[in-house]
């Protein structure tokens, strides 16, 4: 213990001869290091706001869509053609175990007005177990009720936003909304929900019965979607490959042809938004790996000046008895306290950095702890990696041609 406190004494001595050119060494170790500690803070931050995004869509959900379809040789997307009917989603309903509830829906985007202001926003039909599905209280009034769907009344639920921009200063509930001309009663506020994963508002909507959605305003007989509650977890992948084997059977699909439907589930959504944040992850932690590469380069080029520098010295201590373990442990001990001390000057740095992005930009941030120490440990053995040729070096140096060099 005595000998190593002794080592690491003549490593910082060492070190402090040059300090500018310490610093410049330590430099491709703290920005490599500060890189992995705030990729690696934004990184999880984000990941946890998509998450939490996703589960505000509510639990246990399976999405039902519209398939696609082909004309003129142009393939469309998802929710092109109409390709679900209320009968699918009361079949689903009926026919599924595990399924709880279902909400049929239809969307549709168009102009609403109330007095004299008026506003362009998204028009969604739903059941009425829409609000319990997506776990989307109402904060003023109250949801419309089964009652409602089955005689295609006209009321509406409306978001946040709407009620800012149509009632500011006022109580919507209970007052007239004219959506694409048609009166609609108010009878309740949702909670505000802010941007979605896309960066939509979500707060910029009006829900209505999809009965009303599809007799009063659009004229429509199929569904954009069906949105499916499970039971619990373990029942949904049951549950989604039932929903695909009924709706094959319903919509007559032969083996081998294509759905005219898109069956997925919540997680399935979630991996998918959270793609594009590992994707930004692995490039940034590509770029943090060069970091401390070219930092590591830089530690064994000063340690390999170093040597050449003090190779007198080497030639004098191993002449006073110091053997070549010994003079491979003091320049190892240098290599790893340069790197060590970039490392946790590194970790500082990306902390720092982190809660400055966090503070500036309101972007959640979120560091695991085992990341500093993996962080530390990885800076260590950076110096320990980069810095064993050049201690190697000096420790065989021959003790009469190292007294001998000037």
């Amino acid at each position: 213990m005595r000998r190593l406190t002794a080592t690491l004494k003549i490593a910082l001595r060492a070190l402090r001869r040059n300090k500018l050119r310490t610093v410049l060494t330590m430099l491709g170790m703290i920005i490599g290091v500060g890189a992995v500690i705030a990729m690696v803070g934004i990184g999880n931050g984000a990941k946890a706001q998509i998450e939490a995004q996703i589960a505000s869509f509510g639990e246990n959900l399976i999405l039902v869509w519209t398939g696609s379809m082909t004309r003129g040789g142009i393939h469309t997307g998802w929710g092109s053609a109409g390709t679900l009917s209320v009968e699918d989603a009361e079949a689903i309903q009926r026919e599924v175990p595990g399924v709880t509830v279902i909400s049929p829906e239809v969307r549709s985007t168009g102009q609403i007005a109330a007095g004299n202001e008026n506003w362009f926003t998204q028009i969604v039909g739903e059941g009425a177990d829409y609000f319990t599905m997506r776990q989307w209280p109402v904060v003023d009034g109250s949801p419309f009720s089964e009652q409602d769907v089955h005689a295609a009344n006209k009321v509406a639920v409306i978001g946040k936003t709407i009620a800012d921009q149509l009632y500011p200063g006022e109580e919507p509930v209970g007052q007239i909304l004219r959506v694409r001309n048609a009166p609609f009663i108010v009878v309740g506020v949702l909670r505000a929900k802010g941007l979605s994963v896309q960066g939509q508002d979500q707060d910029d909507i009006v829900i209505i019965p999809f009965t009303s959605a599809m007799k009063r305003l659009l004229g429509v007989t199929m569904l954009r979607a069906i949105n499916v509650q499970a039971a619990n977890p373990l029942l949904i992948n049951t549950a989604q490959d039932q929903i695909v084997n009924l709706l094959r059977q319903r919509h007559h699909i032969t083996p081998g042809k294509d759905d005219d439907f898109t069956v997925r589930t919540q997680q399935e959504i979630a991996d998918a938004a959270t793609a594009q944040s590992k994707t930004m992850s692995w490039l940034l932690a590509g770029i943090a790996c060069v970091s401390l590469v070219v930092g590591g380069i830089g530690i064994m080029n000063i340690m390999l000046v170093s040597v050449t520098e003090r190779t007198r010295e080497i030639g004098i201590r191993m002449a006073v008895g110091a053997r070549g373990g010994d003079i491979l442990l003091q320049f190892l001990t240098e290599a790893v306290t340069l790197s060590m001390i970039g490392g946790i000057i590194g970790i500082l740095a990306g902390l720092g950095t982190s809660r400055i992005i966090e503070l500036a930009k309101h972007w959640p941030v979120n560091t695991p702890p085992v990341w500093i120490i993996v962080a530390f440990l990885v800076s260590a053995a950076v110096g320990i990696f980069f810095g064993f040729y050049p201690a190697r070096k000096a420790s065989q140096l021959d003790p009469i041609d190292a007294l001998r060099y000037e």
